[in-house]
């Protein structure tokens, strides 16, 4: 989601996004307040994968807040996709992923000059789509893949909430652009959408040649007439 997000080379008029688990707040929270204790606890953090296994085993309801936003940060750069229950460690001979303090500050403040005109909420899925949803609006949906629910940390999305999702993005008002994997479920859950497959390669632990579906719509509302603002 990071990359089509921050990517974009025009922003709209209005954007939001949904910062379910609170870490990216709270990591511009302590930034915002306490710069000199981020940098200090963050200072002399090795890239190491005897640093990476202890702070994904870290509980987090220990730590303080400074902590917590090092730790997402570091975790962050280092695990695989930035995902949260990926505990790979990459490692190549090609590219070095440690950062160093003269540094870190700058790329967050990249990020904050990207997210100063954004609304960040920490909402339900549901709540959060239907507080936002206007005929202008249209929302990018990333869920975890089907049979990966607990990819974005335990508890954020169960298998159960693909039918939720569904429910609530055939009720738009709006449009929706949604990445998914190719699997039977997924056809069934979106069939009264737009569903085109994208060719996809894996480049981790060697090289994998996937499908991917981007869904779109709705097309048609419940009641069968066409939604007027979607362009096919």
């Amino acid at each position: 989601m990071g990359g089509v997000f921050f990517r974009r080379r025009r922003r709209a008029q209005s954007e939001a996004l949904n910062d379910r688990s609170g870490d990216v707040v709270n990591l511009f929270r302590v930034v915002k307040n306490h710069p000199a204790a981020f940098v200090e606890e963050y200072r002399l953090q090795l890239y190491a994968r005897a640093e990476f296994d202890r702070h994904r085993a870290a509980d987090i309801g220990s730590l303080t807040d400074v902590q917590r936003a090092a730790r997402f940060y570091f975790l962050q750069r280092a695990r695989f996709s930035g995902l949260p229950v990926n505990w790979s460690f990459p490692a190549t001979p090609l590219k070095n992923k440690s950062i160093d303090p003269d540094t870190l500050l700058r790329h967050i403040d990249r990020a904050y000059r990207r997210l100063s005109t954004v609304t960040i909420e920490n909402l339900d899925f549901g709540e959060f789509i239907r507080l936002y949803d206007r005929p202008t609006t249209v929302f990018y949906v990333d869920p975890p893949y089907w049979g990966k629910e607990g990819y974005y940390g335990k508890g954020l999305f169960d298998r159960d909430d693909f039918e939720r999702l569904a429910a609530v993005l055939r009720r738009l008002r709006g449009r929706f652009i949604l990445s998914l994997n190719d699997v039977p479920e997924v056809r069934r859950l979106f069939a009264w959408a737009v569903i085109e497959e994208e060719p996809v390669t894996y480049k981790f632990k060697g090289t994998k040649r996937v499908t991917e579906l981007v869904i779109t719509g709705p097309l048609k509302r419940l009641d069968g007439t066409k939604n007027p603002n979607f362009c096919d």
